[in-house]
């Protein structure tokens, strides 16, 4: 694995989510209650950016069909969506990494 730096905490205002590319691959970033969590951001349905879907709590709606997404795990949450991949996140210094 390896740690690449996607940002900074203020690129990801609390309650919002960010797309950022990392070797050619869009990950979403979403600050959740002050944590920082990584997904990847296409929706397994049909490729929906869910770092531009909807937030409620600790769930991304994607903005295209609705499927639904558990932020901190990736897991699916609405079937039959198995999920989508999950990153380590580390925030030092006010700046965001990822393990990818």
């Amino acid at each position: 694995m390896v740690e690449i730096k996607v940002g900074t905490i203020d690129d990801v205002p609390e309650g919002s989510g960010k797309t950022v590319e990392v070797d050619g691959k869009a990950i979403a970033l979403f600050n959740i209650n002050g944590e920082i969590y990584a997904i990847d951001n296409a929706c397994l349905h049909r490729g929906g950016s869910l770092g531009d879907g909807f937030i409620d709590g600790e769930t991304i709606t994607c903005p295209l069909h609705g499927f639904q997404f558990n932020i901190p795990t990736g897991q699916g949450v609405s079937p039959p969506s198995p999920g989508v991949k999950s990153y380590s996140v580390e925030v030092r210094d006010n700046e965001i990494y990822i393990e990818v």
